[in-house]
């Protein structure tokens, strides 16, 4: 495991294209500003500090999740976290590593 690894950084990049694949939900956690900047079609904008109070309407969703944001750390601490919850989830890393599967 890498330092980030420990930090919930990891990159599951291999597994981007098997979960979109399994029609996994694109979640960049990414403020707003940066999201309207640029994102992956279709994906949903989660803001990373209001994740624990979307836990339920993550999971309602009923899909696996591809967490993305800037440069992988958000999307890891959000993969780490919705794991916890019960949440089959992937940290996509910055988001142009799942925008390459997509288009």
């Amino acid at each position: 495991m890498s330092f980030f690894g420990l930090f919930g950084g990891d990159k599951d990049t291999d597994q981007i294209e098997v979960y979109l694949k399994e029609g996994a939900v694109v979640i960049d956690v990414r403020t707003v500003a940066e999201f309207n900047a640029g994102h992956v079609a279709g994906s949903k904008n989660i803001v990373l500090d209001t994740i624990p109070n979307k836990v339920a309407e993550i999971k309602a969703m009923n899909k696996k999740v591809i967490a993305c944001c800037k440069s992988g750390g958000s999307s890891g601490q959000a993969t780490s976290f919705l794991k916890e919850n019960g949440v089959d989830c992937i940290n996509g890393g910055p988001w142009q590593n799942v925008d390459k599967f997509v288009k």
